[in-house]
């Protein structure tokens, strides 16, 4: 995040409107595409393990990081909206990659 850690969007609005993370870069942070590649060394590391993998993280690293297991572009991650202290699988269907299960509150999914 940059200059704009620990900001509120309300608060980086007042100096730059209509302002967005995916669109408008930060000040002295990662772009959404650099985001991605780490994105990616983390799926490469997940894949080369031998069995299942857990990740921890922020929303936004997580939001990229399920755009880059799909095959898109890591500034889609925007399109995939993550609460507070929920459980997301990523898995494979056949031998493609999917969303097994997305943003379910943790008491609700079995694991």
């Amino acid at each position: 995040y940059g200059n704009y850690e620990g900001r509120k969007t309300a608060d980086i609005r007042k100096e730059r409107p209509g302002w967005l993370i995916w669109k408008g870069g930060v000040p002295s942070g990662e772009t959404v595409d650099q985001v991605g590649e780490r994105a990616g060394r983390v799926i490469e590391r997940a894949l080369a393990a031998d069995g299942d993998v857990a990740l921890f993280a922020h929303a936004h690293i997580l939001r990229i990081l399920t755009a880059c297991w799909l095959g898109l572009p890591a500034v889609n991650g925007q399109f995939f909206a993550l609460g507070t202290a929920t459980v997301s699988v990523l898995g494979f269907e056949h031998d493609y990659r999917v969303i097994v299960r997305w943003n379910q509150n943790s008491h609700l999914v079995e694991v």
